[in-house]
């Protein structure tokens, strides 16, 4: 089979993952429509509640109203005054009740108080019909004051009621004191229910928020380096191919063979971290790192030392030699590429160092560019450190630490010095 043959069946298989990319998103679009075909979802549970769903609870004080009307009151005049005022205040207190800021200023609590007042004086002055608008002052007090103390709150003014009510009326008043202190009681347990439920529900949502914002952030960070790296060992190794065209067919034929591995390669990392399955090895990325140097003309020196390590910190310490590696492969200019794994008991500590020029542009001190900075989140993440700059001797440095974590059984003696 010709190189050409290769590449070709690698751009039919990169157009068959692409296919089935598109039928997964397909299929996740068409479960979300059938789920809107059953109705709303039950977490829409519409506008929240506002001050006129109180307002009908002035029903309540029609009977005083008819009293006052038909000059049924010993005062009309001062009965009426009373009514407006009853029935202003209850509307500013109820609709300051469903904001917290509003609920808790001291002008609704005062006005609260001057309602407890007005409503003594009513029902002491006038009695009958009027003892309801206890009720009223209750159903008010549960909306502005609910919270851990509203059951000793209740009964405070369920006492009030009693005592009030039982001064004018007798032993008549205990249906206002029960429904004073239901009133107030209800009240306060469904709004409180209501805005649990709705902080619930906004903290859901921000946890969600943050989850879909973890995962991009990782695809990207993943397609970054994976793409990063291997973009550019298929360009050192097609230039490599084609200097060593002219002279062997052979070597440029074993170059060929080296891209179509790698884009295989590649194709099953970019699955992988689609489904966010991917885990790195730290000998396979050496390996690669070892070939891409060679095929770019840099020599690799590999030193690793100390017990084995977790699978979480070689697939962090992979990331760090592939993005250091392409990094050299595409700007330093380097001869030489040192890269170096000494574990100890707590820490293990990895050292990337070529003789070039290093990155072209630094964004800012002691981090390279998006890549670098993507690597220093990961490891800040899982308790270690990332720096990149101008090594002791000249050329670039990147250095990273990591807490060691859980060790792997060791198997064998720890590899010696490669080059």
């Amino acid at each position: 089979m010709s190189w050409w043959s290769k590449v070709n069946g690698q751009f039919h298989e990169l157009r068959a993952t692409q296919a089935e990319w598109k039928a997964e998103n397909a299929r996740v679009k068409a479960e979300r429509r059938a789920r809107g075909e059953h109705g709303r979802p039950p977490e829409e549970l519409g506008p929240p509640p506002t001050g006129f769903a109180l307002l009908p609870w002035l029903l309540l004080g029609l009977g005083a109203f008819s009293n006052v009307v038909q000059g049924r009151t010993g005062n009309p005049w001062l009965g009426g005054l009373g009514l407006l005022t009853f029935n202003s205040l209850y509307v500013y207190v109820v609709f300051r009740a469903f904001h917290k800021k509003t609920r808790e200023a001291a002008s609704t609590r005062v006005a609260l108080g001057l309602m407890t007042v007005l409503t003594c004086a009513l029902v002491l002055g006038f009695g009958g019909t009027w003892l309801s608008f206890f009720p009223l002052l209750g159903l008010a007090a549960g909306a502005i004051l609910r919270g851990p103390h509203i059951g000793r709150t209740g009964l405070g003014l369920s006492a009030l009621a009693g005592v009030v009510s039982g001064l004018k009326e007798g032993w008549d008043a205990l249906g206002i004191v029960y429904g004073t202190f239901l009133s107030m009681m209800v009240t306060a347990a469904i709004l409180s229910l209501s805005d649990a439920v709705r902080e619930l529900r906004a903290a859901r949502e921000e946890l969600a928020r943050r989850a879909v914002e973890k995962e991009r952030l990782r695809f990207s960070r993943d397609l970054h380096d994976l793409l990063g790296h291997t973009l550019s060992v298929i360009v050192v190794k097609s230039e490599a191919a084609r200097r060593l065209a002219p002279r062997s067919i052979d070597a440029a034929l074993e170059q060929v063979s080296d891209i179509e591995a790698v884009g295989r390669q590649a194709l099953t990392e970019i699955r992988e971290a689609v489904t966010g399955y991917r885990e790195g090895s730290l000998a396979t990325e050496l390996d690669r790192a070892r070939s891409a140097l060679t095929a770019a003309d840099i020599e690799p020196v590999v030193r690793q030392s100390g017990p084995p390590l977790s699978a979480q910190t070689e697939a962090l310490l992979g990331w760090v030699v592939r993005e250091a590696v392409t990094n050299a492969v595409r700007h330093s200019s380097a001869t030489t590429c040192v890269i170096s794994v000494e574990g100890a008991a707590e820490k293990v500590r990895l050292r990337v160092t070529d003789d070039g020029a290093g990155p072209v542009a630094v964004a800012e001190p002691r981090i390279g560019g998006t890549g670098l900075k993507g690597l220093t989140e990961r490891l800040a993440t899982a308790g270690g450190s990332l720096e990149a700059g101008p090594g002791a001797r000249g050329g670039f440095e990147v250095r990273a630490e990591l807490p060691v974590g859980e060790r792997e059984p060791a198997v064998g003696v720890a590899p010696a010095e490669s080059v």
